[in-house]
């Protein structure tokens, strides 16, 4: 699979590997707002022994080289749950770097389409790395500083290299922006919509919530995957995550919750919905250059402490006890401990464009979008 320039290789052997997690090294050294990703957590990422996200689904990642160098690679994925859920018979794309050349992109594109044409698929979508739960989405509008954490990150020129590529827009959505300082140290700047709301569902639902209890993540993890398989069970491209996968997600996250600004939402003794918001830890990742040795662990312990935005990761309820107002009482409870801890900002992410129920909510608070994202889709045959 190549052209006159361009030579499209199958990764195989751990250097080549290597080679397809260095590549965005070299690619982004000049890019102020990229941030590195750690290098022994991205060759976990794509080891199949330990990401369950391979008990269901196959991927082959791909190098484009030119004169021997690597100038660009891409992933191809077949997730077997995607079409369970959604009977679409459709494959995946993601991983996607290049250089600002298209047909370096339209080789890497045509190399993806073809290997799920041979398992069967009709259509490709992406981002995807590897899949909806985790990083995905190309960034098309926001490109004026780094991304928050577990959110991604591209050059501008992208979004023309995949559609010179055959691929269309399906779907965006959007990152909100937050300016929680103002809400003042007493939450006294707080909308009082958002209060009233709030007051609704303790008073007239009997909805409480609490903090998670940080030294039992797992067991407090049984408590919150029904509520985010029911609760995202409808919104577009969600598939539900495996236990394997939730405990990945769990493990993965131990070393930067913060069991203060993360909650479960109880009717009675049921839980109803959870709400999960982290530091902003890519504010200190810039500084590691991908390791955690020998200077990384020191930005990792005292570099957290000047940490000054959020992300809220996640947010749901199941569905029966949508517009109670718990959304607004997870939303005052956070900003509470939020602004008293010193943060001054939080990003909201990721909303679909067509969520407007979820999209209200935010503007209610004040919440303005500042990111967006795409994805991307293309018949495969």
């Amino acid at each position: 699979m190549s052209d006159s320039r361009v030579n499209i290789e199958r990764v195989t052997t751990p250097r080549e590997l290597e080679e397809f997690i260095r590549f965005q090294f070299r690619l982004y050294r000049d890019d102020p707002n990229w941030v590195p990703p750690l290098l022994s957590e991205r060759r976990d990422h794509f080891a199949a022994h330990k990401n369950p996200f391979f008990e269901h689904a196959a991927a082959q990642l791909f190098l484009a080289r030119r004169d021997g160098n690597v100038v660009g690679r891409i992933a191809a994925i077949d997730d077997q749950i995607h079409p369970q859920v959604w009977d679409e018979n459709i494959g995946f794309f993601g991983e996607f770097e290049s250089i600002d050349d298209v047909s370096v992109a339209s080789a890497l594109v045509n190399a993806a389409t073809d290997w799920l044409a041979q398992r069967g698929r009709e259509a490709m979508r992406g981002p995807m790395n590897l899949n909806i739960n985790d990083e995905c989405a190309l960034l098309v509008d926001g490109f004026d500083g780094p991304p928050v954490i577990m959110m991604p990150y591209n050059p501008p020129y992208y979004g023309q290299l995949l559609e010179s590529s055959g691929l269309a827009k399906i779907k965006d959505i959007h990152a909100y922006k937050v300016d929680i300082a103002r809400f003042g140290p007493n939450l006294e700047n707080l909308p009082e919509r958002v209060k009233r709301v709030a007051r609704v569902a303790q008073e007239r639902h009997g909805i409480t919530v609490r903090k998670i209890d940080g030294k039992h993540l797992h067991e407090e993890a049984e408590l919150i995957k029904p509520i985010y398989r029911q609760a995202w069970s409808e919104n577009w491209g969600a598939v539900p995550m495996t236990d394997g996968e939730f405990d990945h997600l769990v493990d993965a996250l131990a070393m930067v919750v913060d069991e203060e600004l993360c909650y479960i939402a109880f009717h009675g003794d049921e839980p109803i919905g959870c709400s999960i918001t982290l530091p902003d830890f890519n504010q200190v990742a810039a500084k590691m250059n991908g390791r955690l040795f020998p200077f990384g662990w020191f930005h990792f312990l005292f570099g957290r402490k000047r940490i000054d935005g959020l992300r809220v990761l996640i947010m749901g309820v199941q569905k029966d006890y949508r517009l109670k107002g718990v959304e607004s009482l997870f939303y005052q409870e956070t900003c509470r401990v939020a602004v008293r801890k010193g943060y001054e900002w939080a990003e909201m992410s990721w909303i679909l464009e067509d969520n407007y129920n979820v999209r209200r909510g935010i503007e209610m608070m004040g919440g303005e979008i500042y990111r967006t994202y795409r994805f991307y889709q293309k018949d495969v045959g």
